[in-house]
């Protein structure tokens, strides 16, 4: 398993909302579905989480095992920490908890703006196992 840079948590858990990560799944009928989320934050160095609040088609295909891409630009740091396009693309798993002690923990972290658009909270937390993380061209991302 691949280990989130140390030096990019910080980042991507204050990319909202100047920098708002990408999510990418696969739609059952083969398209990606791409789409925004600004409750993208590092969980631990293993893992990514975020609150899905959604109701569209990315919700409704996500469980236990769906694969995900998370696409992080950060433009300014292109000239220093992430010299390729400010971009770093993480791959991984999802884990689902609708209850219990990480949804718990997901949501404490949730940045206000993300917890506001769900006052209700409806929605759920979803862990992501990164197992590859990359630079812009495809390489193995070594910081």
């Amino acid at each position: 398993m691949a280990k989130i840079p140390q030096v990019l948590h910080e980042h991507i858990n204050t990319a909202y909302p100047d920098f708002v990560c990408l999510v990418g799944s696969v739609l059952p009928n083969g398209y990606a579905q791409i789409t925004p989320r600004g409750s993208v934050l590092v969980f631990d160095d293993e893992h990514l989480s975020l609150w899905e609040r959604g109701r569209g088609s990315t919700t409704a295909n996500l469980k236990d095992g769906t694969k995900f891409t998370i696409f992080f630009r950060k433009r300014p740091l292109r000239d220093s920490i992430l010299p390729k396009g400010g971009v770093a693309r993480f791959y991984g798993t999802a884990k689902v908890h609708k209850s219990g002690p990480v949804y718990e923990e997901i949501w404490k972290r949730l940045i206000e703006p993300e917890k506001k658009a769900d006052p209700d909270k409806k929605g759920f937390g979803v862990l992501i196992k990164v197992e590859r993380i990359e630079d812009l061209a495809g390489a193995p991302l070594n910081l």
